[in-house]
């Protein structure tokens, strides 16, 4: 009899393709919606020179809003929808990626790094001229000037149809760096991303093991077997019938936490490169540390753990439902949640 203890990984062969990708796009599209605006107070944070508009997260939060509005919080987001186009390619090749790893290696972290860090390569080549766009839209506001661009004849930041908007963005755009404008700090969300991609995956499969093997109701035998694969150290924390979709939620805040301090540093740097038009990761990590020293690294990182716990609990809760809901039919008894 299969053992129910252990988390089972359902596998690309394992799923039914239609349910998976229909299924993905709704629930990937819900989860956009519940955490743009902080990605948008992200942006800002990372951009802005010291605390010159906002002092942390809620104040950013407060101020957007009462100036532009519920809608202030969304600038951009129509265009940054196309990223289900790169958020699909993603999940397409970590899947793949993992098949084929898999030919090589049975070890699950080998497997969740080179898989995470590849479909985060496919990933961004898709994402970084959408990026590009929406961030520009993100730094329209009332008052002083935050990006290199302003939507023209609009010198409040509103009272623009949002498609004339993106679409003056893009003039500006290919007027001042042509087409490589799109691609503007592509190599920074390379080091950004794929890293964080790569040591994601991991740490969630670590601290999903990890949680497992706090499991109270387990045998000194079973915890002594899981030790050899998780070495997880965490404490006694989950109750007996815990059930394993449970273990996975709290895992993936965990992980993205994890990757977000290890991350942050070239994300700020990325930020700052696509949105100020620099041509130089080294140049823009030398002028921000004159100019705010080693914390200027962290900028944004309260925003950005805080925007993942939500998204990361529905993805990672959404993802593994949605990997089960498109299970072959034959295989449905075969897992548990």
């Amino acid at each position: 009899m299969e053992d129910k203890r252990n988390i089972q990984i359902i596998e690309w062969e394992h799923l039914d393709k239609k349910k998976f990708y229909v299924f993905g796009v709704a629930m990937t599209m819900m989860i956009r919606v519940s955490v743009y605006p902080f990605t948008l107070i992200r942006t800002r944070l990372q951009v802005q020179k010291g605390k010159s508009l906002y002092h942390g997260t809620f104040d950013a939060f407060i101020k957007i809003l009462r100036a532009d509005g519920i809608t202030g919080l969304y600038r951009g987001f129509l265009v940054n929808t196309f990223t289900l186009i790169s958020g699909q390619c993603y999940v397409t090749t970590y899947e793949l990626t993992r098949k084929f790893v898999a030919d090589y290696s049975q070890s699950n972290t080998v497997k969740s790094l080179v898989a995470g860090g590849s479909a985060s390569l496919v990933a961004q080549s898709i994402t970084v001229p959408i990026d590009v766009v929406s961030q520009h839209l993100m730094m329209q506001r009332k008052g002083e000037k935050m990006g290199r661009f302003q939507v023209r004849g609009n010198p409040e930041g509103q009272g623009v149809l949002v498609f004339g908007q993106t679409k003056d963005i893009i003039r500006q755009i290919l007027r001042a760096d042509g087409l490589r404008g799109f691609y503007r700090g592509y190599v920074a969300s390379l080091l950004t991303y794929i890293p964080n991609s790569a040591v994601w995956w991991p740490f969630y499969h670590f601290y999903a093991d990890g949680l497992l093997l706090c499991h109270p109701g387990w045998s000194a035998m079973t915890r002594s077997r899981l030790t050899a694969t998780s070495a997880s150290q965490l404490s006694y924390l989950c109750p007996k019938e815990c059930p394993h979709i449970v273990f996975q939620a709290v895992s993936g805040p965990l992980a993205a936490a994890t990757a977000s301090i290890l991350t942050n540093p070239m994300d700020v740097i990325r930020t700052r490169v696509q949105v100020e038009g620099k041509n130089s990761i080294i140049l823009t990590f030398r002028q921000l540390m004159a100019e705010e020293g080693p914390w200027g690294l962290m900028k944004g990182l309260s925003a950005r753990i805080i925007s993942a716990t939500p998204s990361t609990i529905v993805i990672v809760v959404g993802y593994e439902s949605l990997k089960k809901l498109s299970l072959r039919p034959e295989l449905v008894d075969s897992r548990h949640w």
